[in-house]
């Protein structure tokens, strides 16, 4: 096969990459001492499609199947700084053992890494956390100055670490559910409301603002509307700085997003999807608000429209009850219990149950997603590819997208719109699966 296409113009690795984490919890701790255990050679990266995935190129019968990270030109593992910002005083050490997460070995293995991570003070506000108190926290009188001091600190670890460029990686607890307000529908009425110290702006906004305003690729691992505003969209355009999220697409969520496509495809009925949750880490502590719940709830009922599309085919999809519970249960700890009930027929209407119970660690789950969109972010701002960066949605249980354009929630489909989107950076051919050209079609 002839590559036809140009590529993309990528500026080149030059220099030191820096992750700025705001959180520095259980997601934070794990990422930050897996990536240690993987340069150090302790583990593999699993779990991360930048360090152990491959891409097809060409042909089939070409046999191109070079590993995603010496196909791209991504940083290095090696060239990576981390630092992060939290609401407690812990250094990464005594967070990672208060999380939970990790065992002893792994634990003691990554303790002079971790006991170097002193975390910045955070921007908090009760009002968004209800079911945290934060001590060690910024104090201003507007929200601007905050926005300020967060900037602050981003050029100071930009000098202190010798980072030539810097992605910033939203890592802390779910804000309570808002709907948007007309402080988010423009850059300058968000400016004025930062000024105003408007009661609709989020700690998150706030961290994902200092960061475009200083071009710095924002990615949003929780559910509030931080970066999906027109407010920070025009604000990314404008600094051409690219933007992703929303909610690291885990647990539950990621086994809907595999089941659901199988079920479309092989126009199986669904009656009814039950999910309910146990987990007893700062997370389930946070959900156990109603507000910060709702913004969770949100996030992962979408998926199902999306992926099933009820308005095509309403005899198989047309009248789902949906419903998805989530329980904080403290004996759990980081190990997060997923129980669903699926409910769907089959061929003249019969009846059939499908029950899942996935006993999974969410921060496990989580890790490789940080390093994989810090990556493909820093690449994307290298490639000029500035706003909202659809292609990510693979990690993400609510994807963002352009306004009035729905998202793909499909797992697969997700998986070949970013390897396509790699293959178009590189100037490879796009992949259709067709495969007429095997049959002389």
């Amino acid at each position: 096969m002839t590559t036809t296409a140009k590529p993309h113009t990528v500026k080149p690795v030059d220099g030191k990459l820096g992750i700025l984490l705001v959180g520095q919890g259980a997601i934070s701790t794990t990422f930050i001492a897996g990536l240690d255990a993987i340069k150090k050679g302790r583990t593999k990266a699993i779990g991360s499609l930048t360090q152990m995935g491959t891409i097809r190129l060409g042909k089939r019968t070409d046999n191109r199947h070079p590993l995603v990270k010496d196909f791209l030109p991504l940083a290095s593992i090696n060239d990576i700084e981390i630092g992060a910002w939290d609401i407690f005083e812990d250094n990464g050490y005594v967070a990672a053992k208060k999380a939970g997460v990790l065992s002893d070995t792994d634990l003691e293995a990554a303790r002079p890494v971790l006991e170097k991570m002193t975390p910045m003070r955070g921007v908090f506000d009760q009002h968004w956390v209800k079911r945290l108190n934060g001590t060690y926290v910024k104090s201003a009188k507007t929200k601007r100055e905050y926005a300020e001091q967060l900037m602050d600190d981003i050029k100071r670890f930009q000098k202190e670490r010798g980072v030539t460029r810097t992605v910033m990686v939203w890592c802390a607890s779910t804000e309570t559910f808002t709907e948007m307000s007309d402080v988010h529908r423009s850059l300058k009425a968000f400016e004025k409301g930062l000024e105003a110290n408007d009661p609709n702006i989020a700690p998150s906004t706030i961290y994902a603002y200092a960061a475009l305003k200083l071009g710095i690729p924002f990615a949003n691992g929780a559910p509030g509307l931080t970066v999906d505003t027109p407010a920070l969209i025009e604000l990314a355009n404008e600094t051409r700085t690219p933007i992703c999220g929303k909610d690291f697409k885990t647990g539950q969520t990621l086994m809907k997003t595999i089941l659901a496509p199988g079920f479309r495809a092989r126009l199986l009925g669904l009656s009814g999807w039950f999910s309910t949750n146990i987990l007893g880490n700062r997370d389930g502590e946070v959900l156990d608000d109603p507000g910060s719940f709702k913004s969770k709830e949100e996030s992962k009922l979408s998926v199902l429209d999306t992926i099933l599309q009820p308005e095509l085919n309403p005899d198989l999809y047309g009248n789902i009850c949906h419903k998805v519970r989530i329980n904080y249960y403290p004996p759990r700890g980081d190990s997060k219990e997923g129980w669903d009930n699926i409910d769907i027929f089959g061929w003249m209407g019969y009846p059939m149950q499908i029950k899942v119970d996935f006993l999974c660690r969410d921060s496990i789950l989580a890790a490789p997603l940080v390093l994989d969109l810090a990556l493909f972010m820093d690449l994307a701002k290298r490639s000029d590819m500035r706003g909202i960066q659809e292609w990510l949605s693979f990690y993400f249980k609510s994807p963002q997208t352009a306004e009035g354009l729905y998202p793909e929630h499909n797992l697969f489909i997700q998986e070949m719109k970013l390897k396509n989107t790699l293959r178009y950076i590189m100037g490879e051919d796009q992949i259709t699966h067709l495969g007429n050209e095997y049959y002389g079609i």
